[in-house]
């Protein structure tokens, strides 16, 4: 009853049943676009090449992953978020070495022209990869009318599908609750559960693996969970006192509050991207293993339990964490800010003193996160590497869920406790755990 009552309290706030009915009514119109195919392609045969252990297999298994099962039916949104997601990764590193763009960075104007130049960007991303589609149906017979009109209008509709599903994250980000580009890959995600699930039936009656080992690893994954849960909510919480302030005519006295720094302050960005990143060396590991006799071994090597792509994938979360980490915060602001309305750490000099400290505290939570991050990623892999079981989903696809589900539940709760209603969640108020 206190679960139900608590989910009636989300609907009562007007602006925040407002913005979960958009981020619905936008995530259904994604869905739809993601079982409309593109004419001219031959999906049953593209089937039968997913299943195969090929490179383009494994590239292939890859990118529906994250696309929702759209990449193997080959529809108008087979691309999804990715390029978009993609430039988002250059532009973020070009922010970074460029001082001009540095620049920009750090006003409001400045924001909206780098955004613009992001969606040039994945414009030209979209018809590369497009193209690239294209042409490896047409190089193995999966185009039913091979030709340069089949080809303009492929990479038109797969383009426009992109840019549309780009325009779809954007307006969720703005209208809706969540950030957009992770709640269109969460709900790709989320869509392929039930097939996972009957694929996991069928395995245990045709004795392709025993009820035990579906047990066994369904522990684990509910295990992996909690684990993410646990560990999503802790926090090292930084003392700040202020010291005593006259306003006016009226005098406050000291008062104390705190920082929370989370294990993990940027969410499922640096896993969102590690999976991006990892597209190049899957493409170009790809075409050389099906060109060169000798390169075969890049097929096992980028596999899903392949040690040299989780190994890539590991390194790679541990690079997006603090990448992101130093885009999302900056220590000199906040200490100036603090400094500002007269706040200190107590032990720690205003200034320039603080802003190390914060600094010294980011890159040690940091490197904790990280590391958690991209363990989790792999241990999922690792272990289908020996339980052949289909609805164990890969690491990254399980911290996007449970990463998305977290933040997303957060919003609300915060909609909640400022509307003076009680959290949506059974025990209530969601509550970070201080690590000392």
């Amino acid at each position: 009853m206190v679960l139900l009552k608590s989910f009636r309290n989300i609907f009562v706030i007007p602006e925040l049943r407002r913005k979960l009915l958009f981020t619905l009514g936008v995530l259904i119109v994604y869905r739809l676009g993601s079982i409309i195919p593109i004419i001219g392609v031959n999906i049953a045969a593209l089937a039968e090449k997913l299943k195969q252990a090929t490179s383009l297999g494994i590239l292939f298994n890859y990118l529906d992953l994250m696309s929702g099962a759209s990449f193997s039916k080959c529809t108008i949104f087979a691309l999804g978020i990715q390029p978009y997601i993609t430039a988002s990764i250059a532009m973020q590193l070009l922010v970074l070495s460029i001082p001009s763009l540095e620049e920009k960075q750090k006003d409001e104007h400045g924001r909206k022209e780098i955004n613009q130049y992001t969606r040039y960007l994945t414009l030209v991303l979209s018809i590369l990869y497009s193209i690239t589609y294209v042409s490896v149906l047409e190089a193995t017979g999966l185009a039913l009318q091979p030709g340069i009109w089949f080809t303009l209008m492929f990479v038109a509709s797969m383009t426009a599908g992109a840019m549309f599903v780009m325009w779809l994250g954007e307006q969720i980000s703005v209208m809706g609750i969540g950030n957009g580009s992770s709640m269109l890959i969460f709900a790709g995600i989320v869509a392929r559960m039930p097939q996972l699930i009957m694929q996991t039936v069928q395995y245990v009656q045709l004795g392709t693996t025993d009820i035990i080992s579906v047990a066994l690893v369904a522990a684990l994954f509910i295990l992996i969970v909690a684990c993410i849960v646990f560990l999503e909510r802790g926090e090292r919480k930084i003392p700040v006192q202020y010291a005593r302030r006259v306003i006016g005519n009226r005098v406050y006295g000291a008062q104390g509050t705190y920082i929370p720094f989370k294990i993990n302050p940027v969410g499922v960005m640096p896993v969102i991207f590690a999976g991006s990143a990892l597209q190049f060396p899957m493409i170009i590991s790809s075409f050389l293993a099906a060109r060169f006799e000798s390169l075969q071994f890049l097929n096992e090597a980028f596999n899903r339990n392949g040690a040299l792509l989780n190994t890539l994938q590991f390194v790679l979360i541990i690079f997006f964490t603090f990448l992101y980490t130093a885009l999302v915060f900056n220590p000199d602001k906040l200490s100036e800010d603090i400094k500002k309305n007269g706040g200190f750490i107590p032990g720690i000099r205003p200034g320039k003193k603080t802003a190390q400290f914060f600094d010294y505290i980011l890159n040690r939570i940091g490197l904790v996160g990280a590391i958690y991050l991209g363990v989790l990623a792999i241990i999922p892999n690792i272990v289908h590497a020996f339980v052949p079981v289909p609805f164990l989903m890969g690491g990254t696809s399980l911290l996007i869920m449970v990463g998305v589900a977290l933040d997303t539940s957060g919003q609300m709760e915060t909609y909640l406790i400022e509307h003076r209603y009680e959290g949506f969640l059974a025990t209530g108020r969601i509550r970070g755990r201080w690590l000392r």
